[in-house]
């Protein structure tokens, strides 16, 4: 008997011809033919745009100077900090390799920033962004060279940042006057143009799959290639960096920071992205959500605010994680490219050559039906003669007489 057992000893099997113990082919993300569908992105944010412009009527209602002058600058940089995260998360999520740390790495940007910025606000931003960029380049190639889930490793580097807040016992007063309330209008149409524009880039087939190649497929502990790995490095640096911008408009804004561990901003940056359209599982994505979830969320925090209501971000980020994974199923289910309709079923892989066990594949049938074989001569006799007892027989007669 003969058995297929995989990457045994021979090379393994292509992945979009499906192994050869009959299971379901598997496609990777650069060999998937066609553009995923669109129609569920447009579907969710429409949905989106509505629950936005609904929280807009709730928060006008209840208290309308939050959406004029000082109060809507503050709500805009509060967006702007949260989107900065959500873009974070977004960007790694779109890599398959998410940064759990932007949480920790916010806190610890807004604690340097609130320290250092009497020093200057270029000079403590500029510090605070190599410093994320190196802690971010390490972290990729620690995933990228072992070949690790991203959210293990990036669990690992929160760890890192977390022990460096807790080096403060009490909350520390920001010493600079830097106030980007001063430059909201900006700040927001700058976070907007990232966002849509990402968006956008996502959208396009080559780029999408390029950012995806990280995904893992049939076996998520299988190497991906060297393009994988510049990108997921990549994503890790522009994560840890846009999370220290994000960290410094939060401190700006507030006037002093706590040293928390920031993992709540992690759990709400995570479920915001998941919540606009990104998959979980990386890849995929839309072009507004982002945009659109950060702007409802800062709403949502605005609302409550005004009504009394104590809200904290981990009870905000659980909800919106809980949606956003539902959020994924759909976009999983309905977003890849529709089928190819009367396409034929991809050709079995070809039996192992040398080592392993495989199944003997049937040789070519020759004529039918078959030619029986020349009978040889015996003697010159015929075969179909008198039988010898008969012959026999006539002669012991013969004698007898």
């Amino acid at each position: 008997m003969g058995y297929d057992e995989p990457d045994r000893d021979g090379p393994p099997a292509p992945a979009s011809a499906g192994p050869a113990t009959g299971t379901e082919a598997v496609l990777e993300p650069d060999a998937e033919s066609g553009r995923d569908r669109f129609g569920v992105y447009i579907v969710w944010e429409t949905f989106l745009l509505l629950g936005f412009s609904a929280l807009v009527y709730l928060v006008w209602r209840e208290d309308s100077a939050v959406l004029r002058g000082s109060g809507l600058r503050d709500l805009i940089v509060d967006v702007v900090g949260l989107g900065a995260l959500a873009l974070a998360v977004g960007l790694t999520l779109r890599t398959a390799a998410v940064n759990l740390a932007v949480g920790p790495v916010a806190v610890a940007a807004g604690l340097h920033f609130a320290e250092q910025s009497d020093r200057g606000v270029l000079d403590t931003v500029g510090t605070a962004t190599v410093v994320a960029a190196v802690g971010g380049l390490l972290l990729g190639l620690v995933v990228v060279l072992l070949h690790v889930p991203g959210w293990a490793a990036s669990l690992g580097g929160a760890a890192g940042v977390i022990v460096y807040i807790e080096q403060r016992s009490a909350p520390v007063l920001v010493q600079g006057d830097y106030d980007p309330r001063g430059t909201a209008g900006q700040l927001f149409v700058g976070f907007a143009a990232i966002a849509v524009f990402g968006g956008l880039l996502g959208a396009v087939s080559p780029i999408r799959r390029l950012l995806g190649r990280f995904r893992p497929i049939v076996d998520p502990a299988r190497r991906r290639g060297a393009a994988a790995a510049v990108v997921v490095t990549a994503g890790y640096v522009c994560s840890t960096v846009l999370a220290t911008l994000a960290g410094v408009l939060i401190a700006s804004t507030e006037g002093t920071v706590a040293p928390a561990a920031g993992l709540d901003w992690t759990v709400l940056a995570v479920g915001a992205t998941l919540l606009a359209g990104t998959s979980a599982f990386g890849l995929r994505g839309g072009v507004f959500g982002t945009l659109l979830t950060a702007g409802a969320i800062g709403l949502f925090l605005a609302y409550a605010q005004a009504r009394g209501w104590a809200v904290s971000h981990w009870a905000v980020g659980g909800a919106a994680l809980a949606g956003g994974l539902v959020v994924t199923r759909l976009v999983e289910t309905y977003g890849r490219p529709a089928p190819v309709l009367g396409a034929l079923p991809p050709p079995p892989p070809e039996p192992a050559v040398e080592g392993g066990w495989s199944v003997t594949q049937p040789q070519p049938v020759g004529d039918w039906p078959p030619v029986l074989p020349a009978q040889p001569a015996v003697g010159g006799t015929d075969p179909w003669g008198a039988r010898r007892w008969e012959t026999g027989s006539r002669t012991w007669e013969a004698d007898d007489r």
